[in-house]
């Protein structure tokens, strides 16, 4: 009898780590991004994140979503892609926002100090003017959205007609992970060519580490298709070779190669 009530009791307890490592895996990816937002409405200064960051989110997610119509994995995980696209087309909209009207504060100041005869407003670049010297850097939200939808589009049917091809879906499954598994690689690249972390917030390279940890973990015990569990376990693989670098440029400065400074990566925030 009595162990009739724990195996009672275990089921509901089981049931809620379950619901709670499921809800871990579908909000945890947005959460370094909700003070990022916070700090970009504050400011009003968007220059210290990379919107090369939603790029490779939104394609990483869009062509995970498309994985699961030829190979079913977990719901959470599906969840987890469109609370991150959603999550990156609101970055996308506050930045793009943010960077415009900067950039018209910055013609009227012009303005002020030359007394032209007329403020001209900063030149408009859509997505339709396909032009690659401007890709990812457009004057309107909705440019971004068409882009998204342009892509969406094409992979999509792309994926439709070769559907039945094993290898097609399991190379799209690897594209999907792989392309998010990549995200910290250009940090720890500029790391290593600036031989330095300064301005690197190792905060936020714990928070990854943790993450990235804990979702590859959730993809072992979960028997998520194997493109999830190799790609997980680089990704932390990076994560740990960043924060190597942390404890190895600050206990053994050394001097910086001569070149141009890069901006932030795409993972760095």
């Amino acid at each position: 009898m009595e162990t009739e009530g724990l195996e009672w009791l275990l089921v509901p307890v089981q049931q809620l780590v379950s619901w709670g490592a499921a809800g871990a895996m579908v909000f945890g990816g947005v959460v370094p991004y909700v003070p990022q937002y916070r700090d970009i409405r504050r400011t009003q200064n968007a220059e210290g994140f990379s919107t090369y960051v939603c790029l490779v989110l939104l394609v990483a997610n869009i062509l995970r979503i498309l994985f699961w119509f030829g190979r079913r994995f977990e719901s959470p995980l599906l969840w987890q892609s469109i609370i991150m696209i959603i999550t990156m087309l609101l970055m996308l909209k506050l930045c793009t926002e943010v960077r415009v009207s900067n950039e018209l504060n910055i013609k009227r100041r012009s303005f002020a100090d030359s007394k032209d005869e007329e403020i001209k407003a900063p030149p408009k670049r859509s997505y339709s003017d396909f032009d690659l010297n401007y890709f990812w850097h457009w004057s309107k939200f909705t440019d971004y959205v068409q882009c998204v939808l342009t892509f969406t589009g094409v992979t999509g049917y792309i994926t439709y007609l070769c559907l039945d091809s094993s290898l097609f879906v399991e190379t799209l499954g690897f594209l999907a992970v792989f392309t998010e598994a990549m995200l910290g690689v250009p940090q720890l690249y500029r790391n290593y060519r600036n031989r330095s972390t300064e301005g690197m917030s190792v905060k936020m390279v714990l928070m990854w580490t943790s993450g990235d940890t804990f979702k590859t973990v959730y993809f072992i015990l979960n028997q998520a298709p194997f493109q999830f569990s190799i790609c997980g376990l680089l990704q932390v693989f990076v994560d740990i070779a960043i924060l190597l670098q942390v404890y190895l440029y600050s206990s053994y400065p050394q001097k910086p190669m001569s070149h141009p400074v890069h901006p932030a990566s795409a993972k760095a925030l």
